[in-house]
């Protein structure tokens, strides 16, 4: 009897610490997502950081992610160092991409779900676009969650 109580108290404090933090990753990943929901559309700007001057790739997460109280490197290839490499996606996710020869990401953009990604491409401004694109996919680095 007393095992049990032990074991049920340890799972008790172990999910009182974990919940916590987890429901607030929810909130600002979700946060950074519908901040760039409510972008869509906003032209490309190279360096373009705000919505009335619009965004770059990076320019969008980084304000993205401000809006949620995370604060992140300006450029892709910068904010490839931070984070922690996941191979598995879940919506807040960054997803990088080298769209031309560098050593590092040259592009980047916030996982939402279901194999779609949302960015802001030179092409089209802040759209959303699927990961199995067969302009994107071969161009993908990887992804890390923040």
């Amino acid at each position: 009897m007393l095992k049990k109580f032990t074991a049920v108290l340890l799972l008790t404090m172990i999910l009182g610490i974990m919940l916590p933090t987890m429901g607030e990753a929810a909130t600002y990943h979700t946060t950074a997502i519908s901040t760039a929901k409510k972008n869509i559309g906003v032209k490309y700007t190279w360096g373009g950081m705000s919505p009335s001057t619009g965004f770059d790739c990076s320019g969008l997460v980084k304000y993205s992610y401000s809006r949620a109280g995370k604060y992140l490197p300006r450029t892709a290839g910068e904010m490839w160092g931070v984070g922690t490499r996941v191979y598995t996606l879940v919506p807040g996710d960054l997803v990088f991409y080298k769209t031309y020869t560098s050593s590092k990401p040259t592009h980047v953009g916030i996982y939402i779900g279901n194999g779609q990604f949302i960015h802001s491409s030179s092409s089209k401004g802040v759209t959303i676009s699927y990961l199995s694109n067969t302009y994107w996919k071969p161009r993908y680095v990887g992804a890390k969650r923040i």
